[in-house]
């Protein structure tokens, strides 16, 4: 509550209260007809519930969460579940969510949260340029900034901590992986995310880069936006059209069981030793059950469980101390259909 209301209702009361003694009934000692102990007992008034509650709620810490749809596939909904588990009342947080694939829209639901005066502002961008105006506009108004999942192409002056995954990182992983199975042929059906993600241009820019250097076929790249149905489509349309191909590089898990109910559809072979190999990325747990089955050949983990980590960053910051690091960068591995484990499976699947 501010500090000018809150001496405008303490005056509202005063004045009340002497409106109420010099209305009192007096007898002839001129002493209060009054004489009830319980008139000397404070009382409750709204004012003081209105107080009591915006007392609470001053020792919330106001989050703002932007994040992309819950549903853009199984990593989003583990990380979201995760996050909605973390900033919890409980837990001493105030917290609103926001969700959008578009750009546009996160940022407008940022100029909100700023309008709104929150603490913080979580953020997982949709894409990585234009939040430059809107994280300046965070910094002039005080709400400190912190980066989640995904980087974005701002000075880190705008931001004051990032914990994310090594996307392009995650993307040479892959494709080192897919170099050492020395394949006869490199003719690669590219299904990518939604463009202009961290997460997109970290995968596609180490498998670009390594069919430009070694010679790799591209029969085609299209984003599906990380939608199965949509990589179904892609790879459907790849089959019917008489294109040449032997590896899916599916930039997530749900695109390459969308590419592989399509591989299905036509009978073709995928997984150790048949005649595509398909790779995806975030480790789902039933996608690591597809890899111990044989059905897919390797996927590349990208860690969900950031809040712990936020968490803790913001209560370094309320406590005044300077954080050590301004970026996490999550550890992260990939996994092999000849090699993984049920442990592997248990300890890792989302």
């Amino acid at each position: 509550m501010k500090m000018k209301k809150i001496f405008a209702m303490a005056a509202s009361m005063l004045l009340c209260g002497a409106m109420f003694a010099g209305c009192g009934k007096t007898d002839n000692s001129g002493s209060s007809s009054n004489n009830d102990n319980t008139a000397d007992k404070p009382k409750t008034t709204a004012a003081d519930t209105e107080k009591t509650e915006d007392k609470k709620s001053d020792k919330l810490i106001k989050v703002g969460i932007i994040n992309n749809d819950p549903n853009e596939s199984g990593y989003r909904t583990a990380n979201v579940n995760d996050l909605k588990a973390t900033f919890t009342e409980e837990n001493g947080f105030d917290a609103s969510f926001k969700y959008s694939l578009k750009n546009e829209e996160q940022i407008n639901y940022a100029q909100k949260f700023i309008q709104d005066e929150v603490d913080y502002l979580l953020l997982s961008a949709a894409d990585t340029a234009g939040w430059d105006s809107v994280l300046k506009d965070a910094k002039v108004a005080g709400v400190r900034v912190i980066l989640f999942d995904r980087t974005i192409d701002a000075d880190e002056s705008l931001y004051d901590a990032s914990i994310v995954s090594d996307m392009a990182k995650e993307g040479e992983q892959a494709v080192d992986w897919l170099k050492s199975q020395d394949l006869k042929a490199y003719d690669i059906i590219h299904l990518q995310g939604v463009m202009g993600s961290d997460a997109q241009r970290g995968r596609s820019g180490a498998l670009d880069k390594a069919a430009k250097e070694l010679g790799w076929n591209i029969v085609t790249q299209q984003t599906a936006e990380w939608n199965a149905e949509k990589a179904q489509q892609i790879v459907q349309a790849a089959i019917d059209a008489k294109k040449e191909f032997n590896v899916i590089y599916a930039e997530n898990d749900d695109m390459a069981q969308g590419a592989v109910a399509a591989l299905d559809r036509a009978n073709i072979s995928h997984g150790v030793d048949k005649d595509v190999v398909v790779i995806g990325f975030d480790c789902n747990k039933w996608a690591l059950e597809e890899l111990k089955k044989g059905n897919w050949n390797y996927d590349g983990q990208c860690n969900p469980f950031q809040s712990s980590y936020i968490k803790d960053i913001i209560e370094k910051l309320e406590n005044g101390e300077t954080l050590s690091q301004k970026t996490i960068v999550m550890e992260e591995k990939g996994f092999d259909a000849k090699t993984i484990t049920d442990d592997d499976v248990n300890q890792y699947g989302i």
